[in-house]
């Protein structure tokens, strides 16, 4: 099972990424937050510094991309191309309003005919310069009825794969994944597939994989944020099904390295970021997911929240994750 990890904007940048990737295994890839190429031609700082190759060594990344102008993806691809990246990804999941009011993300899901459109002049420039191409997508804009002439217009490119979210954009991340549409998706695609959408554990691994014993890979996004060894629980989950039960107590050694990773992450971003605030921000945000990990302790995951400087935020952890 190839595990990918999914773009989470403002979250999975590089020095998330990096933190990760030291600590813990079994990610086939990373995927970026959203580049957003406009027609001034020009990369923001951030979004430069979230894909140069000295900040993701030994990564294997896919740069995304977000627009709905095929001259700006080919450009924003080009400049990828440059930094020696070999995959794009097109970004057709975002939710949000702000997005999707635009016809970008999820939006230009409901333009079906401008996106084989700009499917079909993106697909064959990239193929001629070289450069494989993925798609990551919703089912549709309002009504999973969309999804089955949306198929039909991906299966006409050739996908280096086609990752599939299986709920609407005014979904957003509520209720569940719409299982049947992306059963349905499995029989008729022409692409390969990877399914992306409420993994949380390794049990959820299993049970999927009942249903779909013929995917071979899954996008992780919420559930490595709130628990950063789920890549390699459904790993030990693929060789030993069942027979291994979920451990209830994580052992002394993991909780030691969860306590690394942050501190990677932590002084990652003070080398990244100036300001301590801008720091706790980013770090806060973080501890919304990885809080999951410690039911029973919301008076410590409080006092993170609650943290207005840094030696505050550090004892909050200290006694969250002692060594």
């Amino acid at each position: 099972m190839d595990c990918y990890f999914a773009p989470m904007e403002g979250i999975t940048g590089y020095v998330f990424r990096n933190a990760h990737h030291r600590h813990y295994g079994k990610i086939r890839g990373y995927f970026t937050p959203f580049i957003a190429p406009n027609r001034s031609r020009k990369l923001t700082s951030r979004e430069m510094n979230d894909i140069l190759p000295e900040h993701n060594q030994g990564l294997s990344l896919v740069p995304q991309i977000l627009t709905n102008r095929a001259e700006d993806f080919l450009w924003a691809a080009g400049k990828v191309q440059e930094l020696g990246y070999e995959e794009v990804n097109l970004n057709l999941g975002c939710p949000s309003g702000t997005v999707v009011s635009k016809y970008r993300g999820a939006g230009f899901l409901a333009v079906s005919k401008e996106l084989d459109s700009f499917l079909n002049t993106v697909s064959e420039e990239l193929h001629r310069r070289g450069m494989r191409f993925s798609v990551k997508t919703r089912i549709g804009k309002n009504s999973p009825e969309e999804f089955e002439d949306l198929l039909q217009i991906f299966n006409q490119y050739p996908l280096e794969r086609l990752i599939i979210h299986p709920r609407v954009q005014t979904d957003f991340y509520r209720g569940h994944p719409n299982l049947q549409v992306f059963e349905d998706a499995v029989r008729n695609s022409e692409n390969p597939l990877c399914y992306n959408g409420d993994i949380f554990s390794a049990e959820d691994w299993i049970a999927f994989k009942e249903r779909f014993p013929h995917v071979e890979a899954v996008m992780l996004g919420r559930g490595l944020l709130q628990n950063p060894a789920l890549a390699e629980e459904i790993d030990r989950a693929a060789e030993k099904g069942r027979k291994e039960e979920g451990r209830k107590v994580l052992p002394k050694e993991e909780w030691e390295r969860l306590k690394h990773f942050h501190d990677d992450v932590l002084n990652g971003y003070r080398e990244a970021i100036s300001g301590d605030r801008n720091v706790l921000f980013k770090m806060k945000e973080l501890w919304t997911y990885l809080g999951e990990m410690f039911p029973g302790k919301e008076r410590l995951l409080k006092k993170i929240k609650k943290a207005g400087r840094m030696e505050e935020y550090t004892e909050a952890v200290e006694r969250i994750l002692p060594l």
